[in-house]
């Protein structure tokens, strides 16, 4: 007996030494490094099944609430859409569908053998179907084409709008379905990059996961490019649906869309009796409040109903800028510019099928006037730019690259240094898609055109690939050596579709910048007492804004050549029908001998400038045009030492100084240009770079000392140098680093005392003044995911920082309360201030307090809860669905859609882009070259976001709540905070 107790004792000491062990074990392995990172990975993959299924159910919506009722509505007696349209628009959409869901099924299984994920053999079978993805991406663009021609047909858009309503939609149109397949294969990459990041290197995984995130980052790289090329349509489309009436032109794919902001209408019957009390009262602001959107061609004026829908005003609408003369300063004349505080504009329109009418707009700041009046400037230059290449290609209309560019094979031809996208960008030139940085400082200097499309983006991400030393040196040689620093080829095609092909060769044929025939005037800027309606038709250039270097046949026909206008005794002008058109010779070219013209029957360019030839006989038998203003020697682009020549005859030295005169003119107007826009909407390039700021002010200085600069250049470089060395003077913004160093101010007051409006103004004041204080720069390069990010990008650390500071005042001041009612009561007021930030547009403001209210600290405590009423649960909810961040913040997206600014936007929805793009595809091809499509899609969204940093809010700063809101005091740390939590509700016994 004894010997079996012993027996059982050693077992049972044994078992008991064993367990131990094994519990140490265990302990330490779960304490361990190793431990942590399988936690982590265990973790993204059951995000990833998440993610995965919300995928698949997104297809599953595609696919049976679009694909299959459409094919059943094409099959119909009277289809409202083609089988070959519904195939055009869904492609392979169906055979997606079903890969993901055995894929889903696959992940699924997995789940179920949990603890022991193996995910590599599933990627290795997904891999080899993902070819599918090609087939999708390359129809993408040409399906949101045909979308955007069937929307056309009253019936396909009726029906389309009622498969949009189902309520498994969610308020989601049908593109942004046919969207998300295009963004299915970064977030894989993005997975597999944090996989790889906490499974060890001797794992029997690693080496599978590492060529599935290799392979997968291959078929980025195309499909990043697509979404970039396609993103223009997508906004459109957006845009239109928001529409309440709808708007054709939208539904045009080659409409960019530029920018879109808040401006406030000045009633024109009322505009001569204004006051500054009538202009700063709130029924102005009010009634006047309007939502403008512009686009390469158009320029769109809405009201805003309250339920955030769109309405087009039934005048004035939709302003095609091609009738458009925009006046920047249009009270300087009249003395008057205080009432407006110089912040209006005015649109003159004049439709050719109805009267004139004029479109006075006030800008919220001066920097946002500049912003908006360099865009509608430019887009004037581009519109009208095209339009010289319909009329004169009218017989061809189906060219889209006029022949100029055809004859330029370095615009459209790919290279070792380039290559293009089929896109084409607002001057109907094809888009690059990757490039060299000499070529695209080539194409910014290009003086034939200039995308404002590519020169937002340019100038939004040129750090990423160049320095702004680079970028204005290159201005700099532009201007000083517009010969030597413009490529040969450009110069000789400089405005080609207007040079005749004559055999008429100049005298010095040696020096090899004289022997190119150049044939662009300089722009010139038509008089306000002239009529603008029929100069506008063969304007390539803004009346009052003649930046860049531009052809502008009226003038060049009508007021520089001495023999084609009236001369200043009154005699009437000669005949020129028989004469073809001769702009080779310069801006002031003596009456054409009939020696020197040549017919060439077969040449297409004669036949393309007789048409310019009846195109400007056309201007100049305008009975609206003034004598006075034909004169030559009131033509401002006239060269001074010609201006006063008199008919008769110029000498080959004369009219080879007048080509020169020509390109310099050019370069100068395109240097301008640059700098304009540069200067008007980043500033924040020059305020923290003052070595650039010196250099800008040396060049414009250096350009106001030239005595050949025309008066309109010189207005133009005065303005640039007015609003680059002006201290600020009507920037009256506050900034957080004065806020909190305010001394004076009387003693903070308590959470009791404040009200829940006051709390939300000054959140909402506080919140705007960290998120307009982001330098775009940060933006690139994903700095703040860098070790050195407080270095890198200190403004976005700021900004996670006054966050997380503010969600732990409102967990901290709610914990401070002992009892069950006041913690209830703390919890619905702090419901009230998010809900009112919500209608302050401030989204982060929502995003700070229900996060703190989800925290476990504040979740757990059931007790408080249950005081909570249920009109501020339903509330809570209803807050928390806007600002979730389910389907990429999918219902944050739409609200700001619907909004007009100023706005505050959560900042980490767009970090969250920008990683998806910075993740997707490098910014250097393997060759070197500059992804420029990638730029695109970054520039897409820094734009959003400048958008809602420019627009302020009018709200008064109170010291005593923002004392209260800033107080760090009163903050308590996360442990301290759940120990709390514990303290005041400890845990139940189970």
């Amino acid at each position: 007996l004894n010997h079996d107790l012993q027996k059982i004792l050693y077992l049972f000491m044994r078992g008991w030494l064993c367990r131990r062990k094994w519990k140490t074990i265990v302990q330490d392995y779960i304490c361990s490094p190793h431990a942590e990172s399988m936690r982590k990975r265990n973790q993204i993959v059951f995000t990833m099944v998440e993610a995965e299924s919300e995928y698949v159910h997104q297809l599953y919506i595609l696919v049976n609430g679009f694909l299959r009722p459409l094919r059943m509505a094409a099959s119909s007696k009277k289809p409202p859409i083609s089988h070959d349209d519904v195939s055009s628009i869904f492609l392979n959409s169906e055979t997606i569908m079903f890969l993901h869901e055995i894929f889903h099924q696959g992940l699924k299984a997995r789940i179920a053998n949990w603890p022991t994920l193996i995910l590599a053999d599933l990627f290795d079978i997904l891999l080899p179907m993902l070819n599918i993805y090609q087939e999708f991406v390359r129809n993408h663009q040409y399906s949101l084409q045909v979308l955007a021609n069937c929307k056309q047909n009253r019936d396909f858009d009726k029906l389309l709008k009622q498969y949009e309503a189902n309520p498994a939609c969610e308020g989601r149109m049908l593109e942004t379905f046919l969207t998300y397949p295009m963004f299915q294969i970064p977030r894989y990459i993005i997975t597999l990059h944090e996989l790889l990041a906490h499974t060890p290197h001797e794992h029997v995984e690693r080496k599978s996961l590492e060529f599935a995130k290799s392979k997968l980052e291959e078929l980025s790289r195309v499909m990043h490019d697509e979404v970039s090329d396609t993103e223009n349509i997508r906004k459109n489309l957006a845009i239109e649906r928001m529409i309440v009436e709808g708007c054709d032109i939208l539904l045009d794919t080659s409409q960019t869309f530029i920018r879109q902001g808040s401006l406030i209408q000045v009633p024109s019957v009322e505009r001569g009796k204004l006051s500054k009390v009538r202009l700063g009262s709130l029924s102005l602001k009010k009634e006047g409040e309007r939502q403008c959107f512009l686009f390469t061609k158009h320029f769109l004026i809405c009201t805003r109903s309250s339920g955030g829908k769109l309405h087009l005003l039934k005048t004035g609408g939709v302003l095609s800028l091609i009738d458009c003369t925009l006046i920047e300063e249009p009270d300087a004349t009249k003395g008057s510019g205080q009432v407006f505080g110089h912040l209006d504009f005015k649109i003159v329109v004049e439709p050719p099928d109805a009267a004139p009418f004029t479109v006075v707009l006030l800008a919220p700041s001066r920097q946002e006037k500049a912003a908006w009046t360099s865009d509608i400037s430019q887009c004037v230059d581009n519109i009208r730019c095209n339009g010289l290449m319909t009329i004169v290609f009218e017989e061809n209309s189906k060219v889209t690259v006029p022949h100029m560019i055809k004859s330029d094979a370095r615009l459209h031809k790919d290279d070792t240094d380039i290559c293009f996208s089929k896109t084409l960008n607002s001057c109907k030139v094809p888009q690059i898609r990757y490039a060299s940085v000499e070529r695209l400082l080539e194409r910014l200097t290009d003086l034939r055109f200039l995308s404002i499309d590519f020169l937002n983006t340019f100038l939004h991400t040129y750090r990423i690939f160049t320095t702004a030393a680079v970028v204005l040196g290159k201005l700099s040689d532009i201007y000083k050596r517009p010969f030597t620093s413009i490529p040969v080829r450009s110069l000789e095609l400089f405005f080609a579709t207007s040079q005749n092909n004559r055999g008429e060769h100049l005298v010095d044929g040696k020096s090899p910048r004289l022997c190119r025939k150049f044939s662009s005037p300089p722009p010139l800027a038509v008089s306000r007492t002239s009529s603008p309606v029929r100069a506008r038709k063969l304007s390539l250039t803004s009346p009052l804004n003649s930046r860049i270097g531009a052809l502008d046949l009226t003038t060049s026909s009508a007021s520089s050549s001495p023999t084609t206008t009236h001369s200043p005794a009154g005699s009437p002008p000669p005949h020129t029908g028989k004469v073809p058109l001769d702009l080779s010779r310069g801006l002031s070219s003596p009456e054409q001998s009939p020696g020197a013209v040549e017919e060439h029957v077969d040449n297409p360019r004669v036949d393309l400038c007789n048409k310019l030839k009846r195109s400007i006989q056309r201007v100049e038998s305008s009975p609206a045009t003034d004598a006075t203003e034909l004169s030559p020697c009131r033509s401002p682009s006239t060269p001074r030492h010609l201006r006063y020549r008199q008919p008769g005859g110029f000498n080959n030295t004369e009219r080879t100084c007048d080509k020169e005169f020509i390109i310099r003119r050019s370069a100068t107007n395109r240097v301008l240009n640059v700098l304009r826009h540069w200067v008007s909407k980043h500033a924040q390039d020059f305020e923290l770079n003052n070595e650039l700021k010196m250099n800008v002010l040396n060049l414009l200085e250096e350009v106001l000392r030239d005595p050949d600069l025309l008066p309109q250049e010189r207005k133009a470089t005065a303005n640039i140098l007015r609003a680059l060395s002006q201290d600020d003077q009507d920037d009256i913004h506050l900034k957080l680093e004065d806020i909190i160093q305010l001394t004076d101010c009387p003693k903070a007051e308590c959470f009791e005392t404040l009200s829940a409006m006051e709390l939300a103004e000054q959140i909402t004041l506080l919140d705007h003044i960290v998120f307009r204080s982001i330098p775009y720069e940060e933006f690139l390069g994903q700095g703040w995911m860098k070790l050195d990010k407080n270095e890198r990008t200190p403004y976005i650390m700021k900004t996670s920082q006054h966050f997380n500071d503010m969600s732990n005042l409102v967990a901290s001041q709610i914990m401070n309360y002992a009892d069950v009612s006041s913690r209830a009561n703390a919890i619905e007021k702090w419901v009230a201030v998010a809900d009112i930030c919500r209608c302050l547009h401030n989204y982060n403001g929502v995003l700070e307090i229900t996060s703190a209210l989800n925290r476990s600290a504040i979740y757990r405590l059931k007790k408080t809860w249950a005081k909570v009423s249920k009109q501020t649960k339903a509330l809570m909810d209803k807050l928390q669905k806007t600002v979730s961040s389910e389907g990429r913040f999918k219902n944050l997206r739409e609200t700001l859609k619907n909004c007009n600014p100023p706005a505050v936007p959560y900042l980490g929805m767009y970090l969250t882009d920008l990683a998806f793009i910075e993740e997707g595809t490098p910014n250097f091809t393997e060759e070197g070259l500059v992804n420029f499509s990638k730029m695109r899609m970054i520039s897409h969204i820094i734009r959003e976001i400048r958008q809602f940093q420019q627009t302020s809010f009018r709200i008064d700063h109170q010291p005593k709540v923002t004392q209260y809101l800033l107080d760090k005091a009163l903050i308590i740390d996360e442990d301290t905070l759940y120990d709390l939590s514990l303290k005041i509700e400890p845990r139940l016994p189970a």
